[in-house]
């Protein structure tokens, strides 16, 4: 049963799921304090056009959905309905996303962390913008937190919830309790965004409803739109080696190698030597942890779970963390046992999501442009096609089947890829597999 009583309720982190779980909260009925280290950003210049963009998909609008936020969401995104791959002679590979009508939204971050805090104010959430977390009880539910340079102030909850993404000091003061298992890994890229602007009229260089790759082996190049008619670009890159961030040190440098290896972006990205030299190269980390929750205070997002973005399913897994929690609170009325049966609920579905995340960067940084794999793609189509309900490919599993958990389209995944690679090992596949036994194929699942 619900709680019979008004909470009080504390979340650090007014990011994007700090500030979407405190709408659900405070749907409830609750009263809920957000606090937030970093200036509040509606009050902050920011040029959404260069601001990172997010892939939001039908895991994260289902959530947006359950506070009424979708159709206000859906005017600042745009569909794309597959992948456009460019190769190094700027020839172009479609590829959608999934059957027709299917397609995964780019958003700025900003603007949407924007549309949910704005929504929670009005329902009467309290924004307590640089506030520092200092210290944490756990026996008392009580956080310390500090505001510039005043003295230390203490404030007890009912529950605390630390939603302050990958570097939580929530997960910090956790860190030091006794069994608490972590650890966090970083991959040998990482990552500096580049820039095409609209033309002078404001229309789309690039064709408009798509995510741009350019896949080049160990490393690629991304672009996403934006309403304005930009694209945001990311390139993600080694640190060191031969190729890599370290290794191109002058302006001539990094010229030759963006309009050598990316032509055609290039041609389009007036300032592109300027933004990499002057911005620095940011970091990719999976964070795995464990438990996610101690007494009435939880982890949850990044805080507990964060992942690389190479699956598109970073927030779209906070915002089903949200989307999980307020079911159990239908059910659940004491915060202990709420916290305990959602991290046994999530735990395993962020495990897979994050590993799914890691082995999808092979994926778009490789495999994408290779022959092979796109007749894979093509003959796995030709299975959903004809058998809708039993071949759903993983990829359309995970982005947009929110009713499939992410630890069983992992496993299904699995087996689906020992099942292809047998097919793919025929003799004269690229000829004749349009006359491939599929009703064969399908019983073997």
């Amino acid at each position: 049963m619900p709680f019979n009583k008004k909470q009080n309720i504390a979340i650090s982190g007014a990011g994007l799921v700090g500030s979407l779980l405190s709408i659900y909260l405070a749907k409830r009925g609750h009263q809920v304090s957000v606090f937030e280290r970093r200036l509040d950003m509606r009050k902050q210049t920011v040029d959404a056009g260069r601001s990172i963009n997010l892939a939001l998909s039908n895991r994260g609008l289902r959530a947006l959905d359950e506070v009424g936020l979708t159709d206000e969401i859906k005017k600042a995104a745009i569909p794309m309905h597959g992948r456009v791959m460019h190769d190094r002679q700027s020839k172009l590979t479609f590829q959608p996303y999934g059957t027709e009508g299917q397609f995964i939204n780019s958003i700025s971050r900003s603007n949407l962390n924007m549309v949910l805090m704005d929504k929670a104010e009005s329902l009467g959430v309290e924004f307590n913008f640089e506030n520092r977390i200092a210290a944490i009880d756990f026996d008392k539910t009580q956080l310390s937190f500090q505001q510039r340079t005043s003295n230390i102030r203490h404030r007890e909850f009912d529950a605390i919830i630390g939603a302050d993404g990958a570097f939580s000091a929530i997960r910090g003061s956790l860190q030091i309790t006794d069994r608490f298992d972590y650890s966090q890994d970083y991959i040998a890229h990482g990552y500096k965004e580049l820039h095409i602007p609209a033309t002078e009229t404001g229309a789309f260089q690039l064709e408009k409803n798509a995510l741009h790759i350019w896949p080049r082996e160990s490393f690629m190049l991304i672009a996403l739109p934006n309403p304005d008619g930009s694209f945001t670009c990311t390139l993600f890159f080694p640190f060191e080696g031969t190729l890599s961030f370290n290794s191109l040190n002058t302006e001539s440098e990094v010229k030759k190698f963006l309009k050598v290896t990316f032509p055609d972006a290039f041609a389009l990205m007036p300032n592109a030597v300027d933004i990499f030299m002057s911005s620095p190269a940011s970091s990719l980390v999976t964070v795995r942890c464990f438990p996610w929750t101690k007494n009435k205070t939880l982890l949850i997002g990044d805080a507990a779970h964060a992942i690389v973005p190479f699956y598109g399913q970073g927030m779209n897994a906070g915002f089903e963390d949200c989307h999980v929690l307020n079911q159990l609170l239908d059910k659940i009325s004491d915060w202990s046992s709420l916290f305990s049966e959602f991290q046994k609920l999530r735990k395993p579905d962020t495990d897979a999501i994050a590993q799914l995340a890691l082995d999808n960067f092979i994926e778009m940084r490789d495999l994408v442009a290779d022959a092979s794999f796109l007749l894979r793609k093509k003959i796995e189509s030709k299975l959903n096609q004809r058998f809708p309900k039993q071949w759903i490919p993983l990829y359309s599993m995970v982005t947009f089947h929110d009713n499939i958990r992410y630890s069983d389209a992992l496993a299904i995944g699995q087996k689906q890829k020992k099942i292809m690679d047998d097919v793919m090992a025929q003799v004269n596949i690229e000829t004749m597999w349009e006359q491939l036994d599929f009703d064969g194929i399908i019983s073997k699942l």
